[in-house]
């Protein structure tokens, strides 16, 4: 699982930025200790409308978006191009094959389930949709989807402060933006997008499910280090960042709560032809 920046500073066909697409190792112990599952409620939904539990993960990372299927009794398989992330997927009895989705080759099997968790918007959204559709069985389900962030809103302006501070070409949601489904609503359209165009989907469409987390100021500034793009950073420029968004955690009372809005872009595999 991987999570991105804001929309605003994502380039604007992010699966050719490979850089940052594959820079999450370097900081795999980090992601796997910090960042967040997903709700119980979201599982549920997903499991239901698939026909069947053998799962494909594209971009499976540690396994964070994998485990909460594999503890309902799924057989999940992975795929992600970064051996270091994949190490930590393997501790919790995960199979992983390293490659990039769109490379990968398949050979032969086939999934009732592929999902795809913080991930998709580094796979080219139509030729990965035609990969997934490849190995789905007929009525199988492709579900994609993202923890979109919200700030509580002083404490989106503090931030942005900070980075226009320390790192003012990369600017954290300019004018204090409190995040949401919002700042992610093209990667959504894209991958929505992507798997019209393959045509062999039904329709796809969106699936909400709401939740929230707290912080300590502590585990917030472990986090930050695992965003995309900032495990780049020059050490000096990070350790700015992280004592500036310290300061601003500081000023919130030393801790924070963030909403999750957790979207999901699903589809239905049509009848084979």
């Amino acid at each position: 699982m991987t999570t991105l920046p804001p929309e605003q500073f994502l380039p604007s066909e992010p699966h050719h930025a490979r850089r940052i697409a594959e820079s999450f190792g370097s900081q795999a112990e980090r992601y796997e200790r910090t960042r967040p599952s997903y709700p119980k409620a979201m599982v549920d939904a997903i499991l239901a409308s698939s026909p069947g539990h053998d799962v494909l993960d594209v971009g499976i990372g540690t396994g964070i978006s994998a485990r909460p299927f594999q503890q309902e009794g799924c057989h999940v398989l992975g795929v992600d191009p970064d051996e270091r992330m994949a190490e930590f997927a393997r501790l919790s009895g995960l199979e992983v094959e390293i490659a990039r989705f769109e490379e990968w080759d398949g050979a032969g099997r086939t999934f009732d389930l592929v999902i795809a968790g913080q991930t998709w918007h580094w796979v080219d959204p139509v030729l990965g949709a035609s990969r997934a559709a490849a190995v789905l069985r007929p009525k199988g389900r492709i579900a994609l989807f993202w923890n979109v962030m919200s700030f509580p809103p002083d404490f989106a302006e503090r931030s942005s402060a900070v980075y226009r501070r320390v790192l003012p070409e990369f600017p954290f949601f300019p004018g204090g933006s409190k995040g949401g489904a919002a700042s992610y609503a093209p990667l959504c359209d894209k991958a929505a997008d992507g798997i019209r165009q393959t045509g062999m989907f039904t329709e796809p469409e969106p699936w909400p499910f709401d939740w929230e987390r707290p912080y300590t100021r502590d585990e917030w500034l472990e986090t930050v280090p695992t965003f995309g793009g900032h495990s780049q950073l020059p050490p000096d420029k990070l350790a700015q960042l992280l004592s500036g968004l310290g300061d601003a955690l500081d000023a919130a009372g030393g801790s924070i709560t963030i909403g999750y809005n957790a979207v999901v872009i699903t589809a239905t595999r049509t009848e084979a032809s």
